[in-house]
């Protein structure tokens, strides 16, 4: 399977943001992508007053965007993470939209950025509600424009494990859609520069090769309008834990790489650690 990751360096102009998205989506498609990830608040990323006044329903502007892009060229689209708004509550919410544009699944963020740490500092529950489970979703095979499937097309099944930023620190969640049937699990991020030189590839890559899944890690990168800077490095990383395809730490990009999900059951049977699973051995702290 062709993927794609991402990384854009958004303004504070939705229009602006969405048509330069819309961009990296067509160069990702004209390169084959049949799964392409956008990054973490992609059309809207700004102070709390904005982000609140950003935010929409599931069925709003946003995910019509993706989904008549998803049509366009043909391919699913993880629109990475907008501000969903339902009653009263905001939440963090990253939506996969198949190649016929239908909403196949939403994930509305588990762990939220609350921290004070290396110069960064975050509250990201002043604004969101936490979303309460593990989403994965089988994948639909790319299409061309008269309905058949490509030649870079997997015909294999091939199943989706959604989260966002900073559910990078929880392997739990990770283990949990794994366990679930992921092969592939998205990571739309705008992961902090502060904290990112050190800890942003290494955990894409323990995350991949300790629950022997691929990783899209799609990115915001340079400095967000709510005045935080953000490291970039979109990554693409195998189930080895092997960067198969990485872009730089500023600007607008795109990366593609190819995976192999008959390497992943292969991998999966001859290092079977998650067959090898001892969860009654041990008792979970309350």
């Amino acid at each position: 399977m062709r993927v794609a990751a991402i990384q854009m360096h958004c303004s504070d102009d939705r229009a602006e943001n969405l048509a330069r998205a819309a961009a990296l989506v067509a160069d990702a498609a004209d390169q084959h992508a049949e799964l392409i990830v956008l990054p973490e608040l992609f059309a809207s990323l700004g102070r709390n007053a904005e982000m609140r006044a950003a935010a929409e329903l599931l069925d709003g502007p946003t995910v019509a965007w993706a989904s008549a892009l998803a049509r366009e060229h043909h391919c699913s689209i993880v629109a990475g993470s907008f501000v969903e708004r339902d009653g009263e509550q905001l939440f963090n919410t990253s939506v996969l939209l198949d190649p016929d544009g239908a909403l196949i699944a939403h994930y509305r963020k588990v762990h939220l950025f609350d921290i004070d740490v290396a110069g960064a500092t975050s509250r990201e529950s002043d604004t969101f509600s936490a979303g309460d489970d593990a989403v994965v979703a089988q994948l639909s095979p790319a299409t061309e424009p008269d309905g058949s499937t490509p030649d870079c097309a997997t015909p294999d099944t091939s199943v989706l494990g959604l989260t966002i930023c900073y559910d990078l620190r929880f392997p739990e969640l990770f283990r949990i859609e794994a366990l679930r049937g992921a092969q592939l699990i998205a990571v739309p991020s705008a992961f902090t520069a502060a904290t990112g030189a050190d800890h942003w590839e290494l955990l894409v890559r323990a995350r991949a090769l300790e629950n022997q899944v691929a990783i899209i890690a799609a990115a915001q990168s340079g400095t967000s309008p709510d005045g935080v800077q953000r490291h970039g490095q979109a990554l693409i990383v195998n189930a080895w834990g092997t960067v198969l395809a990485e872009a730089p730490g500023e600007g607008d990009a795109v990366v593609v790489a190819d995976i192999d999900l008959g390497a992943i059951a292969q991998l999966r049977k001859r290092l079977p650690s998650l067959a090898n699973r001892r969860p009654d051995a041990y008792r979970w702290p309350d």
